[in-house]
């Protein structure tokens, strides 16, 4: 007697959440789109999202150099001279990297008006030379160092010319 014919058994995809699907169209590079992903389908996955964005709206990686490289094509499309290396070795130097780096001792914030972000800019100064298109907070790091190259460009020719507080 011939064995019956089963159904083909049917896969279901998993279900992934609008966030990972997001993430996989606005991903910059494989690596970025695969390691959200993995094992997403799985019952003891841990949750898609994270506190953190992995890229800025723009698409750039959401750290140092993706803020750098942002700001650098916002420079561009507005005429702002500056290059990576100027931007990065000034932050280096006023913030060590950290966007929400604070001076509280200095004479701005003996006035009342501490240097704030990556480029450590006071808020009349974040005020007048912020660009638009970009936050206007100023410890949002693009933000900060796209007003600061307008700034430096303004008063010194390019970020680049500038080689101490500034």
């Amino acid at each position: 007697m011939p064995a019956a014919a089963m159904p083909a058994a049917r896969t279901r995809r998993p279900r992934t959440s609008r966030l990972a699907r997001i993430l996989a169209v606005a991903g910059t590079g494989a690596a970025v789109v695969a390691l959200p992903l993995l094992g997403a389908g799985t019952a003891s996955a841990a949750p898609a999202a994270t506190s953190t964005a992995a890229t800025t709206v723009a698409g750039y990686p959401n750290n140092l150099d993706g803020w750098i490289r942002e700001s650098l094509a916002i420079m561009a499309e507005r005429g702002i001279p500056g290059s990576y290396d100027g931007i990065y070795r000034n932050i280096m130097r006023e913030s060590s990297g950290n966007p929400l780096a604070i001076n509280l001792w200095d004479s701005n914030a003996a006035a009342g008006t501490p240097s704030k972000g990556l480029l450590q800019v006071i808020d009349p100064t974040f005020a007048a030379y912020h660009v638009p298109g970009t936050s206007f907070d100023p410890f949002d790091p693009v933000a900060n160092i796209t007003a600061a190259c307008n700034y430096a460009a303004d008063r010194y020719g390019s970020i680049d010319n500038v080689f101490g507080a500034y």
